[in-house]
C-alpha cells in the first residue's frame, strides 16, 4: 500500500508520471491535497451521476454536433456531476478518431467548467490508448475512462492487463479510471488487477458495469486507503451499489431518466433508504429496458418521449420495430414515467 502523500498534488493537464518521475506539461489545475495519516482526499473527486451521452446523427449518417450540444443545454438542467462521452452508448467503436475528437471539443465548450468531461478514450492496442488519450485531454478531457482491451481476450492475463494500464497511466496528461464492461467485452478486469492498478498515482477509479454487488463492495473495501473511487455502472443496481461504499453512477438511464437518478443519488448519501428503495424499484424495468433488452436504440427512442433528441443508431445498429416500442413505453408507463 501507498504511503500517504503529504504533498499538494497537481493533476489534469499537468502531470505526467514518466520514467524520470513526475513531469509539468502545462499549466496545473489543482484538484486535493493528502493528509497525513487518513485516507487520501480526491485529486479528483468523482461523486455524483453521470450520463454516457448518446451520439445523435443527421439523416445522411454524419455526427449532429447541434443537437449534441442540444442535449447537453437541457441536461446542464438537472445535478449530473458530470458527463461521459465515448463510452459504450455513445458508440463510439463506430465513429472515426477525428469525429470522436471533435465531440470532445464541442462538448468541453458546451459543458461549464465545474462539470467534469470524463472521455473514453480505450483501443485495443496500448500505443493508440496512449494516443488517443493525449489528445483527448488536449481537446478538454479532464479524465480518461479506458475500456478493458478484449479482441484477444484469451491472451488479456492479469499480468498483460496490468502492464497496458500502467504504461497507458504513466503517460497520460489526465487521471484515468478503469473501464469493466463485461456484457460488451466478454472479459471482467479482474478484481486483482484492480486493486494492483488501484496503487498507480494517475489510476483514480472504476467504472464496473458487471452488477456483482460483492465484487463492488470488496473494491471499495480493498482500496479505503487509496485515492480511489468505484462508480456503479448501471442504474439497475445503484442502491445495491450505495449501500456497499460507491460513489456515483454512469448509467444509460440518465440520458433519459437524469432528474429521478440524482434524487436517488441523494436518498442514499442521506439515508432516506425507505424512500430510495421505492424510487429504485421504479427504475429497475426501464433500466433493464435501455440496457440488456433493447440496448442504444431503446435508449435514442426512450429519449424521444422526454424531450431529448435521440435519433437513428449507426448501422449496423437498427432502430426498434413496431412491437419493441410498444414494449419500450410499457416499461416506461407501467412504473409511472409516462
Amino acid at each position: 500500500m501507498r504511503a500517504p502523500r503529504i504533498q499538494p498534488l497537481l493533476w489534469p493537464r499537468s502531470l505526467c508520471w514518466g520514467p524520470a518521475g513526475p513531469q509539468m506539461r502545462s499549466a496545473p489545475r489543482k484538484f486535493g491535497a493528502v493528509a497525513g495519516g487518513a485516507a487520501p482526499s480526491r485529486r479528483l473527486d468523482l461523486r455524483g451521476i453521470y450520463p454516457p451521452l448518446t451520439t445523435p446523427f443527421t439523416s445522411q449518417g454524419e455526427v449532429d454536433y447541434v443537437r449534441l450540444e442540444e442535449n447537453v443545454r437541457l441536461y446542464d438542467k438537472i445535478p449530473f456531476r458530470g458527463f461521459v462521452v465515448q463510452g459504450s452508448t455513445g458508440e463510439a467503436p463506430y465513429l472515426t478518431q477525428q469525429e470522436r475528437l471533435e465531440v470532445v471539443r464541442r462538448l468541453r465548450q458546451a459543458v461549464p467548467k465545474e462539470k467534469l468531461l470524463l472521455v473514453g478514450s480505450g483501443y485495443e492496442t496500448t500505443r493508440g490508448t496512449i494516443e488517443m488519450t493525449a489528445q483527448a485531454a488536449d481537446k478538454g478531457a479532464d479524465a480518461a475512462l479506458l475500456v478493458t482491451p478484449c479482441y484477444y481476450r484469451g491472451s488479456m492475463t492479469s499480468a498483460a492487463l496490468i502492464h497496458h494500464y500502467t504504461k497507458v497511466a504513466d503517460a497520460s496528461p489526465i487521471p484515468v479510471i478503469l473501464y469493466s464492461v463485461p456484457a460488451n467485452t466478454g472479459l471482467e478486469l479482474p478484481s486483482d488487477v484492480v486493486l494492483t492498478l488501484a496503487q498507480h498515482p494517475n489510476i483514480v477509479g472504476i467504472k464496473d458495469s458487471g452488477g456483482n454487488i460483492t465484487r463492488l463492495g470488496l473494491l471499495v473495501h480493498k482500496t479505503l486507503h487509496e485515492d480511489f473511487q468505484v462508480l456503479a455502472g448501471s442504474a439497475g443496481f445503484l442502491l445495491a451499489s450505495y449501500t456497499v461504499g460507491v460513489i456515483g453512477g454512469i448509467c444509460a438511464l440518465a440520458n433519459v431518466l437524469g432528474t429521478p437518478l440524482c434524487q436517488l443519488e441523494s436518498l442514499c448519501r442521506t439515508g432516506s433508504w425507505d424512500k430510495a428503495r421505492e424510487l429504485q424499484h421504479r427504475l429497475i424495468e426501464p433500466n433493464l429496458a435501455v440496457t440488456s433488452k433493447f440496448g442504444i436504440p431503446g435508449v435514442k427512442q426512450a429519449m424521444e418521449w422526454f424531450g431529448y433528441y435521440g435519433g437513428l443508431c449507426r448501422a449496423p445498429l437498427l432502430p426498434l420495430n413496431k412491437t419493441q416500442v410498444t414494449e419500450l413505453r410499457q416499461d416506461f408507463s407501467s412504473n409511472g414515467w409516462l
